[in-house]
């Protein structure tokens, strides 16, 4: 077998940040030594999520099983997601940025599938994947990303089942209600009886003028002239 070196397109960054979450999680379970250290299991873990690698592959460029090396990227996929925002605490962090909105659309992650795999198969896309839902920011910056689903999952029933739908709704109900409000408030003055200081109930205020100096209802004085027996339409 050979083995050649590769190039990852990632920042350092990103491998410094990886490998210390790893570095962290072996001092808290106990686990001080491995064969790779956080650095090298951060960069095999990475090599797979970017490159889709096999596990085979990466086992035998690192010198390790292919059971480790699956349970190298099991491990780290876990404690990075761990990591990842909630719903809930994006939102809010979007709101104290001063978002004026934000932006929910799905994506199809491909996946290696044989086509008996039904579920996973997306029609849209034509093949298969696994369905995600991403709110992000005005600047496309990545604010929160759902669990993975089927990609026969269609992205409106997505948005459902994550409950992105019901919170927007709700805001919107929110909004809408504050819309409202001056609209029901110059309803409930037509709606007040005849007492002192308030229209009666047969006439209606002019625009700017008090309350307490109503003018005829056009549509009443229409109704009582057309009882006389005297008005048509």
């Amino acid at each position: 077998m050979l083995f050649c070196r590769a190039s990852l397109p990632l920042p350092r960054q990103t491998l410094n940040f990886a490998a210390g979450i790893i570095r962290r999680h072996r001092i808290s379970i106990g686990s001080l030594w491995r064969k790779l250290n956080p650095g090298q299991q951060a960069l095999l873990v990475l090599a797979c999520l970017r490159k889709g690698e096999t596990f085979a592959s990466l086992a035998a460029g690192s010198g390790i099983g292919t059971a480790t090396a699956w349970r190298y990227v099991e491990e780290t996929v876990a404690l990075l997601a761990a990591r990842a925002p909630r719903r809930r605490k994006a939102a809010r962090d979007a709101a104290r940025a001063g978002h004026a909105y934000v932006v929910l659309d799905g994506t199809l992650m491909p996946i290696d599938r044989v086509a008996a795999d039904r579920p996973f198969y997306s029609g849209k896309h034509k093949r298969h994947g696994m369905n995600l839902q991403v709110i992000a920011g005005p600047r496309g910056d990545i604010l929160w990303v759902s669990g993975a689903l089927p990609g026969s999952v269609h992205d409106k029933k997505a948005e459902w089942m994550w409950g992105v739908l019901a919170d927007s709704q709700k805001q919107a109900n929110k909004a809408h209600a504050k819309l409202r409000a001056p609209g029901e408030r110059a309803n409930a003055q037509l709606k007040t009886g005849s007492r002192p200081g308030r229209s009666s109930p047969n006439s209606a205020a002019a625009p700017g003028a008090p309350v307490s100096l109503p003018r005829p209802s056009t549509y009443c004085s229409y109704a009582k002239h057309n009882q006389d027996g005297k008005g048509s339409l």
